[in-house]
Formats: C-alpha cells, sequence, structure tokens
C-alpha cells in the first residue's frame, strides 16, 4: 500500500497481528458484549480497513473504537507482540476529528479540567461545601441521573489542599540518607488528579520512599499528557510531555523517576516514542522514560531499609490495567504486602480484567463503565475481603463507588497507604 494510512501509525503494525483470538478472552467489553467489532481482533481489523479507505471513520466505526478501554490487557495475552496500545491510541486522533461539533466542544473542556490541579480544585469547590454540609447524597438524588452519577464517583472530598509555600514543590528530603547508604535520587511525580483527589497518596509515598533511604524531589510537574492522547490530542499530549520533562530537568539529576498513578506511569514510559519526532526533545524524552519506574518497583528494591510492622487484616488486590499491562508491574506490589507482618492477601477473580475507571472512560462512556463495575465489585464482595488495595487512584474512585454504590462500607486503598501505615507501626518508629 503506497497510500498514507488515515491513522497516523505504521500499516505493518496491524500485520503483526494474526488473528488466533487468545485476545478476546481478556477484552473487557468482548466479555461483556460478546461481539468480534468490540474485540482488539475486531477493532484491528477495523481500523486496517480505514487506512485500506474501505471504511470511512462513521458512527459504527468511531462507536466500537470508542468503547475500547486501552487498557491493553489484549497485549498481554498476545502471543505475537501486536503494540495494541499504539494502534488505538493512533486511531483516536482521527476517530476525534469526525466527531461531532458539540462532543469536541465537552470533550476539551473535560480534559483541560481534569488535567490542571488549579482548575480541578476550582470545579470541585461545590462538592467539597456538599460535603461539609452532608447534603452530596440528597442533591445528587434530585439531580439528572448523568451528575447524579457523577457525583456519587467522586470520593470525599475534605478540605481542599493546601496550597504549598513557594519552592515546597521541590523540597528535598535526605532524612535517612547516611543510615541507609544511599545517594540515590528519586524524583515524584505529582500528576493532575491525584493531588486534588487523593493528596493522601502522594504524602504517604513520600514518606515510604523517604523512610527507604532515597532522597526526594517532588517538582510541580503538572498532567504527564496521558488524558489528552486516550482523548485523541496528540499534540496537547506532546506539550504536556514537553513541561513534564522540563520540571524534573530543573529538578537536577535524578536516578529514577517515581510514579503512583498506573496510567501515568505507562505514558511515560512512552515519551521516547511520543516525542520520537521531535528534534529538540527526542533524546532527552527516551532516556527520562527508561528512569520511569512505579513506586512499588523502588520500594521494593530498598529491600530491609523500609522497615513494617504488624497489619493484620485480610485484603484483596486489583491489578490496574496501565500497571499490570501498560508496565508489566505484577508482583512487586504483592511482594511489598506480603512482607507485612499479619497481612493476609486473597486471591480475586479476574484481578487483571478492568473495572472500568481507564482514564477518563468512566464519564465518556458510563454505561459500560458501570457495567465493568458491577461485574468488578461482584468479585471483590465474593473474596470476604474487609480492604481492597490497588495501585492507581483512578481504580480507587471506580471501585469505591462501586462498593458504596452496592451498600458495602469495604475501603478501597493504594498500595502506598497500606504500607505507610505499617511503617508507622515498626517498632522504633
Amino acid at each position: 500500500m503506497n497510500a498514507r494510512p488515515i491513522i497516523p501509525v505504521d500499516y505493518e503494525r496491524f500485520n503483526d497481528c494474526v488473528h488466533c483470538g487468545l485476545c478476546l478472552e481478556a477484552c473487557p467489553t468482548y466479555l461483556e458484549l460478546g461481539q468480534e467489532a468490540d474485540s482488539p481482533r475486531g477493532r484491528i481489523h477495523l481500523m486496517r480497513a480505514v487506512a485500506d479507505s474501505r471504511l470511512p471513520i462513521d458512527k459504527d466505526v468511531s462507536r466500537h473504537l470508542d468503547l475500547c478501554l486501552g487498557c491493553r490487557a489484549c497485549e498481554s495475552a498476545c502471543p505475537s507482540g501486536v503494540r495494541y496500545g499504539m494502534l488505538i491510541e493512533a486511531a483516536r486522533e482521527p476517530v476525534a476529528r469526525h466527531a461531532s461539533f458539540v462532543r469536541r466542544v465537552l470533550g476539551g473542556i473535560m480534559i483541560r479540567v481534569l488535567s490542571s490541579p488549579r482548575a480541578l480544585g476550582i470545579a470541585l469547590a461545590p462538592v467539597r461545601i456538599l460535603d461539609q454540609w452532608g447534603a452530596r447524597e440528597r442533591v445528587a438524588a434530585a439531580l439528572p441521573s448523568s451528575l447524579g452519577r457523577l457525583l456519587r464517583l467522586l470520593p470525599p472530598l475534605g478540605s481542599p489542599p493546601s496550597r504549598p509555600t513557594p519552592g515546597a514543590e521541590a523540597r528535598e528530603t535526605r532524612k535517612g540518607d547516611a543510615a541507609a547508604g544511599t545517594a540515590e535520587r528519586i524524583g515524584l511525580l505529582a500528576g493532575c488528579v491525584v493531588p486534588v483527589l487523593y493528596p493522601e497518596v502522594l504524602a504517604a509515598a513520600h514518606r515510604l520512599l523517604s523512610a527507604a533511604g532515597y532522597r526526594v524531589v517532588a517538582p510541580a510537574s503538572g498532567c504527564c499528557g496521558a488524558l489528552a492522547l486516550h482523548a485523541g490530542d496528540p499534540e496537547a499530549a506532546r506539550s504536556a510531555a514537553r513541561r513534564t520533562i522540563a520540571a524534573f530537568e530543573a529538578a537536577g539529576p535524578l536516578d529514577r523517576i517515581v510514579t503512583t498513578a498506573a496510567g501515568c506511569g505507562a505514558m511515560m514510559r512512552e515519551y521516547g516514542h511520543l516525542l520520537a519526532g521531535d528534534p529538540v526533545h527526542a533524546q532527552s524524552a527516551a532516556r527520562w522514560a527508561s528512569r520511569v519506574a512505579d513506586v512499588s518497583e523502588v520500594l521494593l528494591a530498598a529491600g530491609d531499609r523500609l522497615r513494617l510492622g504488624p497489619l493484620p487484616i485480610r485484603a484483596t488486590y486489583h491489578d490496574a490495567c496501565h500497571l499490570a499491562h501498560g508496565q508489566g508491574v505484577r508482583s512487586a506490589p504483592r511482594a511489598l504486602l506480603g512482607r507485612i507482618p499479619g497481612f493476609e492477601l486473597v486471591p480475586l477473580s479476574e484481578s487483571e480484567v478492568c473495572c472500568g475507571s481507564a482514564g477518563s472512560y468512566n464519564l465518556t462512556e458510563p454505561a459500560m463503565a458501570d457495567r465493568l463495575l458491577a461485574r468488578k465489585t461482584g468479585f471483590l464482595l465474593a473474596t470476604g475481603a474487609s480492604l481492597v488495595v490497588t495501585g492507581n487512584p483512578g481504580c480507587m474512585l471506580q471501585m469505591a463507588a462501586g462498593l458504596r454504590a452496592g451498600g458495602s462500607s469495604i475501603p478501597v486503598r493504594h498500595t502506598v497507604e497500606v504500607l505507610a501505615e505499617a511503617l508507622a507501626r515498626a517498632p522504633g518508629d
């Protein structure tokens, strides 16, 4: 084929798929709908037909591609090494261009709010007031179903995070360096949604890394670009990536960049590909991408430097999609939790199947997101666990909402929150 494909990706990547079908049972939308066009194999067929100009990007094609969560579970199942995530992200750009004017405008506003901690904080101010008055549920019940669902999806919001003093974002923690004998310097990604909805996750990660002897610096980096890329705006994603790289470069030499959000980690590991055509940033993007690690990987590498006290509780662990499938991190969180005395981790059926959060998917595709959430909630309750642990704030938000809706008070916590509690119970602390 000589014509330039409509979907901006190396055409030969479509041919990597041998249509074996092993991806089908790994795909959440195929599990729910049972339709070939809503499977990875079927979507690759559609994308290749669009690239060949055999199919237009019409309403039906857009619908099947939009329903993809981008969870990349198919990549874990694929024996041929198909880079499905790269294919679907490339397809989102032309699909977004063919969307209605209203959808493009509303989608753009949503992404800009979610990717800006300041804008998100302002947008959530009324919800904080409702929580302070104890009126959120009453208001949610009185609103149209879509708005009521959004209110119920948000976690309980306390007082807004305190605004840091000038320079506090880049402060460096040296506690424990001499005793631990390490000079490794870690850059902790704050991101966009986590500081607003789950500031306690960042605080726990900072505390654990410092206790393990790492020197920690946390620049005000902002959004990594994942939300924009998933929404079909690669230029906005590249701009966000350049800003993130600049923030960490300004922080001085770093051995690692550590993330607490699975989607951010998966995105930053792809910076070399995202900025490959940038004559100024291509090399630095690839260099920084090679230094990205999930917080669980770095804490596990600390070994005995991280002392944990007893925490007798029965818990289950959900694999965040972009942690398990996007980054290949599965054993590190479980190994860390297994080091906590008295901590029992029970298996979760379909642990690696998406909960329906998927970045902003639970906002743009609420019907499918709720179906997947109901499926996940049923498996969570079946474990009999009194705590759910995961490594991604988006999954925390989604699963906590599902459990609340089902009348359960089982808490959902980030891996680092659990470890920080065990750290506080360590002898001598």
